[in-house]
This record gives structure tokens, sequence and C-alpha cells, in this order.
């Protein structure tokens, strides 16, 4: 807008100016995205992946990316199946197990297990080579979600960090790029993932707010209004669903009749190109 400088008293009068008008504030909103909606695809023998975004020869120009987020695939590894080793380079890979075990190796020295209750999260940065496999001798599958972040620090050499969380519901920091935060490092340092406990029928804690959050529902289900107030449309998400969210949507979320678990970045840019 332009201001009229002929106004004394403090208050400016507005001027129709539409080349300088601000835009108008964009209402926040909650995208539920069902399970059965991810593309699936079976990229080797004995391996299940629904992908949340475009993946390799799965292309969406609409559904490339939601705040920092490259990819939210959700894995399953037959006993004995696994992915062969192959090369990552500047991409934050945070992993969380639902069941069973993931054996971990990379070509940086780097080996472990990551089984339920545990996060990892691998700074691939200047390159890495690893595998992914069920761990030997597994009876069952292992089933996992596996999140791609672009970071923000670039050129350094890879890391990989390991941690276990404890039971319990409520709010619990996994990784952060903030300066002291007690968590695993991320190199993004405007974005976090949090694990969201509670049990059935139960409020959720207070949320970190940011312009870009994203929900993945790990296991039970919750309800939520799509916008603060009266206006708000009632939604129900259950294991495998997620929620895109901008601005201040996703109100009163609550626990369904099992609980829930869920997993919540926390992102306050999105991926910049270029």
């Amino acid at each position: 807008m332009s201001v009229d400088s002929s106004a004394q008293d403090g208050r400016a009068f507005e001027t129709a100016d539409p080349v300088s008008a601000p835009a108008r504030k964009e209402r926040g909103r909650a995208d539920l995205r069902r399970t059965a909606e991810r593309h699936l695809s079976e990229p080797a023998e004995g391996i299940t992946t629904r992908h949340a975004f475009s993946f390799a020869g799965h292309y969406d120009p609409k559904n490339t990316s939601f705040g920092a987020l490259l990819a939210c695939n959700e894995e399953t590894l037959a006993p004995g199946a696994g992915y062969d080793a192959h090369r990552h380079s500047e991409t934050e890979i945070v992993t969380w197990v639902v069941s069973g075990a993931l054996a971990h190796r990379d070509d940086a020295g780097h080996a472990g297990v990551v089984r339920p209750g545990m996060v990892q999260v691998q700074s691939t940065g200047t390159g890495v080579t690893h595998t992914e496999r069920n761990l030997g001798g597994a009876a069952a599958p292992v089933t996992f979600l596996q999140m791609w972040l672009q970071p923000d620090e670039f050129g350094a050499p890879p890391t990989v960090g390991l941690r276990s969380v404890p039971e319990g519901d409520g709010l619990t920091l996994l990784a952060s790029g903030r300066a002291g935060d007690d968590a695993l490092r991320l190199r993004r340092s405007d974005a976090a993932l949090w694990l969201v406990r509670a049990p059935a029928w139960a409020a959720l804690p207070v949320l970190p707010a940011a312009p870009f959050r994203y929900v993945h529902v790990v296991s039970g289900s919750l309800g939520y209004r799509t916008v603060p107030g009266p206006q708000g449309g009632g939604r129900s998400a259950a294991a495998g669903d997620s929620v895109r969210i901008t601005g201040d949507a996703f109100a009163d979320p609550t626990a369904g009749d099992t609980g829930v678990e869920l997993l919540l970045w926390e992102m306050h840019t999105p991926v910049q190109y270029g």
C-alpha cells in the first residue's frame, strides 16, 4: 500500500496501490495424505517401499518436497533382504525402526543395528557408501521409516549418530540443528525432529510451532481439527498416514482409542534450489 503523508495524527491513510499492496496472509493448511496414496515400489526382491514424495523413477512435479523434507519412505525388508552398497551425498538421512532390526554399514567405518525405540541420523556430507539390510538371521521382516532432509551446511565429512529413546508419553526431541539442543545433530540449523506419544483419548502435548510441520503417524491413531476454532473440520489419521501442516492449522490433536505414536518435523524454511 502507499501512505498519505498528510496524515498528522499518527494514522496512515491507505490509497489503492495494487503494485505495492501486501499479499493477503494465506490461511494455514493441514493436508492429510493416506498411506494408500503413497507411490508403491519394489526396488529389489524382498523390498517394499511406499514413497510420500517423488522418488527414483516415480516423479510428480507437484510433489517433490515439503518444507526441507525431500523423502519419507515406509520400508519393509523381508528376512535376508536389503539394499546393497549405494552412495549418497549432502543429505541428512534419519531412520526410525517400527519393528524388527535394521543393520547399517558404511565405508566411513560406521556399523550398527537400529531397533525400535532408537533413532539414527546419517549426515552424508561429502559422500558415503552404505548398505541397509534386515539383520542377519532374522526370521521376521524389518519395517522402518526413512526420511531425507536437505542440509544447509555443506562440504563436511560424513557422520552417523545413534541413540535410544526413553519409553513413556510426551514430547521428545530426537534430532535438531540448533546449537545446544540435547539431541542428535542435524546439519540443518532451522529443523528439528520430535517424537510424540500419548495414551488413549489424551490431548497431545503442545507441539512446536513452525511455518512447515510434517506429521507421520507411526502407530495408533489421532483426531484433530483442520484449523483452530469452530470453523475447523474434524479429521482422523491412522498408522502410516501423514499431515502436511502450514501456519496454525492442525488444532486440538487428540490420541485415538489405542493411543498414538507419531514423528513431527519442525521446519522453518523450505528446500532451497540453486
